[in-house]
């Protein structure tokens, strides 16, 4: 089992490129799960190369993290030596386990011994399921996003009697359809879901051309309204009744979010696993996390299907993110200095004491709020656009690595 010898469950996250590893692994990640271009369900996003599993492995290992590799697509036959490629340098580099929905994935990961989970994307939901997968040498199974509390829970002691793990997801991003099993983006676009290139025509607004269908007399309005929009799960109001259902893994979707919205995100939820786990869960702490959540991209929220089937409450009214905060990149790093742990940097809009910032780069994270800021020596309370200040950072950073202050946002109605 992956469970630590405290009981709690495993918090994995989704990640995208280095900071968002890095983010994860500073708010209290156990584990993170990634693709490699060409071969996982967000091939359209940011993902590694097979050549940077090597590092991104021993990085993860060095801070005792695992690393999880998504190969969650579809595979085609003049596909299989290429995917062969990847597992090869995923075993090599000390992949923890393989994400993976084809059989042909399946033989290919069993076939150089790496420890395989069965994706949402199998529409895992009844205990059968579960118990033909371990025959296959199948060690976790996501479960599909549809399941209940009670389903889970009931799972989940025929998954502990055959010694397979369980995982959901309790954060991110809803389909409209059930898992795996959404092709309105390759009808309309030739793009397919399936193969980690939808382009989400569930997310626009739609308008009514021709007469209104009768749908058994359900009134049904357009006009605009984004009426296929799946509001974004969100359960750490209720994390501890899912704890208790014994899952082994509790994941947050993102690997197409930004390195802030894997901070908060994953913070919020470290601290309400810790929470649970000491008896502390309380609804003071539920609220502050609610009030953190909402500054990360979202579209609203909803509780999923973890107590009843959603409804048209469950659809957002909206395009876009509905985030109360948002990063506004104000400057770039021409220098840093090792010993001293001093920045100098290139201001592309004003920057003031107290100001929180996040700095971004190729391998780095910081978020940090700034105490004290200073021009040749000079103690100043505020830089002013196209100035070289200096700022103290709790962080190594690299010249060229990007300058964000984190402000408030007012999201459109």
């Amino acid at each position: 089992m992956i469970k630590k010898k405290s009981g709690k469950p495993e918090l994995l996250v989704g990640v995208a490129d280095y900071p968002c590893a890095t983010a994860a692994i500073k708010n209290g990640a156990n584990a993170l799960y990634f693709g490699v271009r060409g071969f996982n369900m967000r091939d359209l996003g940011t993902n590694f190369s097979a050549g940077e599993l090597n590092g991104l492995m021993k990085y993860l290992h060095n801070n005792k993290v695992k690393g999880y590799l998504a190969l969650n697509t579809i595979i085609f036959e003049e596909e299989l030596k290429e995917v062969e490629k990847v597992i090869i340098a995923a075993k090599k580099a000390g992949i923890d386990a393989v994400i993976l929905w084809d059989f042909g994935v399946l033989a290919l990961a069993k076939k150089h011994k790496l420890k395989c989970f069965m994706s949402t994307q199998a529409s895992v939901a009844n205990s059968l399921s579960l118990k033909e997968y371990a025959k296959l040498g199948i060690k976790r199974v996501i479960f599909a996003r549809e399941l209940n509390l009670e389903q889970i829970k009931k799972a989940k002691k025929v998954a502990s009697k055959i010694g397979i793990e369980i995982e959901c997801f309790v954060h991110g991003a809803m389909c409209i359809s059930v898992s795996g099993r959404c092709f309105l983006s390759h009808e309309l676009f030739g793009r397919s879901a399936n193969r980690g290139e939808c382009l989400q025509p569930c997310r626009r607004a739609y308008f009514l051309d021709g007469d209104l269908p009768d749908f058994s007399k359900k009134e049904v309005h357009l006009q605009g309204n984004t009426v296929l929009s799946a509001k974004d799960l969100k359960t750490i109001q209720f994390i501890d009744k899912i704890i208790a259902t014994g899952v082994d893994s509790l994941k947050i979707e993102g690997r197409t979010k930004p390195s802030d919205y894997v901070a908060i995100v994953t913070k919020c939820y470290r601290e309400a696993i810790d929470a649970v786990a000491a008896k502390k869960f309380t609804p003071e702490k539920v609220a502050h996390w609610n009030r953190e959540l909402s500054k990360a991209y979202n579209r609203e929220f909803s509780e999923g299907f973890f107590f009843k089937t959603p409804d048209d409450k469950d659809i957002t009214a909206h395009q876009g993110s509905r985030q109360t905060q948002k990063r506004v990149n104000v400057g770039v790093i021409e220098k840093y200095y090792v010993k001293p742990m001093v920045a100098e940097i290139k201001l592309f809009d004003d920057l003031k004491v107290g100001d929180k910032v996040l700095i971004e780069g190729t391998t780095t994270f910081i978020e940090q709020t700034i105490e004290s800021m200073e021009i040749e020596h000079q103690k100043i309370a505020e830089g002013k656009q196209g100035q070289l200040v200096g700022i103290k950072l709790i962080d190594r950073a690299r010249p060229k690595d990007k300058v964000f202050v984190l402000r408030e946002r007012k999201p459109n109605i």
